[in-house]
């Protein structure tokens, strides 16, 4: 499947004021890259604050995994936070300008006791875990502070996505507004919803079901029940699919869903956990097959805190977005605020259902 000098400008069907330009041949121009840092490996890295048996370097542990003993997982407070509860004293706007202070809370998850394992090397149950984490840390910073409107967690992997420490770690963000990112996802859903009575999200989900392969059980390890899937379809287990969005604004990035219509991601079970983290192996797996050690963001869009959150339950679908960086955006792309995808998105969804799975277990 080959789609040449594809030049496109795309609409986001989830949010339609957002477009993206499509455009392969760009992907043909000469470039003199830097090679891509390798990843480091070790399992220890003395001066390392994440790593085991280095905790004197963090700041005092909040909540960890197991309670007692050696931890699996470990939450702290970020040593250089971007908002916290005790900011400093507001600026004086003048004029139109405005200005609030920044209140919020900013944690650190550190993912795994190894220092170099990815995550595509973790085990089901691990990745599962720290779902769970990010669960419980949401729900006691909303039920503890009534100011918090919003809590992003997200991740950097790799210089190129603003990583600053190597070891594998998430970020948390509790903040008393919600991020405009969010707030267009969430009031287009709204539009579409009205107008179509359905959920846009749910929307692409059945348009990504549409010729044939089969689900996996990860009980058995074997693939099972026959069903269909379309150009931009990427994997599926049992309660979660992982699509190549249409729009894509990033050349590798996809997206992870429930299959079903959920809005809150503090409503899926353990047992839907454990099938988001086989989901989420695999895509891994398929992007480091494809794009080689890839450095990546991804970010958890979950609906508001907030007094009318009940309006999005049937409009608003949570979702997990998984963003490579292979690229630096241009002047183009800063002074637009259009993105420039240099491969489409069908032939990028193509190579990673093609793609040799290298998930190991540790």
């Amino acid at each position: 499947m080959y789609y040449p000098n594809i030049r496109e400008i795309r609409i986001d069907p989830i949010v339609p004021s957002q477009s993206v330009l499509i455009s392969t041949a760009r992907g043909k121009r000469p470039r003199k890259d830097e090679p891509p840092p390798t990843r480091d490996i070790r399992e220890f890295v003395e001066s390392c604050p994440f790593c085991r048996g280095n905790e004197h370097l963090t700041p005092p542990v909040v909540f960890q995994v197991p309670a007692k003993g050696e931890w699996d997982i470990r939450v702290v407070e970020n040593l250089y936070p971007i908002l916290d509860d005790d900011p400093l004293p507001l600026g004086l706007p003048s004029g139109i300008q405005q200005v609030s202070e920044g209140y919020g809370h900013h944690e650190v998850i550190i993912d795994h006791p190894n220092h170099g394992i990815a995550l595509h090397q973790m085990s089901e149950q691990h990745l599962a875990l720290i779902f769970a984490v990010y669960q419980d840390r949401m729900r006691f910073l909303y039920t503890t502070d009534p100011r918090i409107r919003y809590i992003l967690v997200f991740k950097n992997f790799g210089k190129a996505a603003g990583g600053s420490i190597p070891h594998t770690h998430s970020q948390l963000i509790a903040m008393p507004i919600v991020p405009h990112n969010v707030q267009d996802e969430v009031e287009s859903s709204r539009l579409f919803y009205e107008k179509n009575e359905t959920c846009v999200f749910c929307t692409l989900i059945d348009e990504a079901l549409t010729l044939e392969t089969t689900t996996y059980d990860r009980s058995s390890g074997k693939r099972k029940q026959s069903y269909d899937t379309g150009k931009y379809f990427v994997e599926r287990g049992e309660y979660f699919i992982a699509i190549k969005p249409f729009a894509s604004r990033y050349e590798w990035e996809v997206h992870i869903l429930p299959l079903k219509h959920q809005s809150n991601f503090l409503d899926a079970t353990t047992e839907e956990l454990d099938d988001l983290a086989w989901v989420l192996r695999q895509t891994m797996a398929r992007l480091e097959a494809v794009v080689g050690e890839v450095q990546y963001n991804y970010f958890l869009h979950t609906v508001p805190h907030v007094n009318n959150s009940s309006d999005f339950v049937d409009s608003f679908h949570w979702h997990i977005e998984i963003c490579p960086r292979v690229s630096i955006p241009s002047g183009f792309e800063l002074g637009s605020g259009l993105f420039v995808n240099t491969i489409s998105p069908e032939e990028a969804a193509f190579k990673l259902r093609q793609a040799i799975e290298k998930s190991s277990t540790c």
